[in-house]
């Protein structure tokens, strides 16, 4: 019944139906695996940093993928860059069924590179496709469903990271990840006989050095992206969960259910970024707009810093300003979000696109690297100090965006 639903619609809104529900079901998995990994090999005596440098390579093949994604996506299609991530996410699932004695730190490593790959070739595809399935005067069309599938991406991520846990409870770790497998392995399967063939091949086929941006708006969005995204992970990713659990005394479940929430809401606050930005009053976000934001969210992780060090209640100072922190980020997030697919060319959209989330990327590695780092050298005073400066440099960066003409 749901097909013959499905094949009634117009076949943009039907196309951006499919892109979405792709990107659901990988993000799903995508959230599960890293929870299954962290409590899999935390259960097996690995330290929080350790684990978090399992998924090292996991970011910096997502650097080298956006990159090159872009260009593949102009000359391939993004039907295909889209499929080609699915079955890489596949894959990267069925090297985790090997038997427990092969799964070493190298081959998780391989296996978690391959997912990087997988997922920013999902994402590149997914957020590349909305371009062309709008039209070019529908700005605040287009903000609204970017916005929408930003959002929901995150919030499914917070409901993967349930997922995984209760997998990994209910049926062991080889069970979840071959349950996961087999039910992309549909997805995949669909996606392949439904997307339409020629979605995003450029007309004119760029040469691969054209991977690197010759747009300033695109330069200069690229770079506030990175140093947003390192200002997040910089004590999100390894500082905050371990801080939680050896200074505030939390089990590894509350800490898990409380990240999990933190990034469902987060999403949620991603998805109604037009109502909250002004799209209600018919405007559609510029680069003061990007600026406007950034400046609030640089004080957040500052106000946290100094709570922490004269004693403030530790624990209701540190949830109360990442709950302000999380709002805050995922309307900027959702800013940036627009104003990549918006300042794309439509003509091989993937390359301005893919090279934004390449920045992206590295913004996730350099946080990462330093969450580590920055957390056993000084404690998480100095990651929440660093994120405050990194977010001061994206704002600089947001100096250097188009404005509206009539503003």
């Amino acid at each position: 019944m749901w097909m013959h639903r499905l094949a009634a619609l117009p076949p943009e809104i039907r196309q951006y139906l499919i892109v979405t529900g792709n990107y659901w079901a990988f993000t799903l998995t995508d959230g599960a695996l890293r929870m299954l990994v962290v409590l899999h090999f935390h259960g097996l005596g690995y330290s929080p940093l350790e684990i978090a440098l399992l998924f090292l390579f996991y970011e910096v093949f997502g650097v080298i993928t956006n990159l090159v994604g872009g260009w593949l996506g102009a000359h391939l299609g993004l039907n295909k860059t889209m499929n080609i991530g699915l079955a890489l996410q596949v894959l990267a699932l069925a090297m985790l069924l090997v038997p427990a004695a092969w799964l070493t730190v190298l081959w998780v490593m391989a296996a978690q590179a391959l997912s990087g790959v997988a997922k920013d070739l999902n994402k590149m595809s997914a957020k590349s496709s909305i371009k062309l399935l709008v039209p070019a005067d529908a700005q605040g069309q287009l903000y609204q469903w970017v916005a929408l599938l930003t959002g929901s991406k995150n919030a499914l991520k917070g409901c993967g990271f349930f997922l995984g846990g209760a997998l990994l409870s209910l049926a062991g770790f080889r069970a979840a990840v071959l349950l996961m497998a087999l039910g992309l392995a549909l997805v995949w399967l669909f996606s392949v006989l439904s997307l339409k063939r020629d979605l995003g091949r450029a007309k004119h086929k760029p040469k691969f050095r054209e991977i690197f941006s010759k747009s300033p708006a695109i330069n200069a969005l690229s770079a506030a992206r990175m140093f947003l995204f390192g200002a997040r992970d910089v004590w999100f990713v390894v500082a905050l969960p371990v801080y939680l659990a050896s200074r505030l005394g939390w089990d590894h479940g509350w800490v898990g259910s409380f990240l999990a929430l933190w990034v469902i809401g987060y999403g949620l606050v991603q998805g109604l970024a037009p109502r909250l930005t002004g799209r209600q009053r018919g405007q559609v976000p510029d680069g003061r707009h990007a600026l406007g934001w950034a400046l609030p969210l640089a004080l957040v992780p500052w106000a946290i810093a100094l709570a922490l060090q004269a004693g403030l209640y530790p624990a209701a100072s540190l949830v109360a300003g990442l709950l302000v922190f999380g709002v805050l980020f995922a309307i900027n997030s959702s800013l940036h979000s627009y104003l990549i697919v918006s300042y794309a060319g439509a003509d091989g959209v993937s390359l301005d696109v893919g090279f934004y989330y390449m920045a992206n990327a590295m913004g996730r590695l350099l946080g990462t690297v330093l969450s580590g780092w920055v957390y056993q050298q000084y404690g998480l005073e100095a990651c929440l100090w660093v994120s405050g400066g990194f977010i001061l440099l994206a704002a600089l960066m947001s100096t250097r965006l188009p404005r509206h003409a009539t503003e």
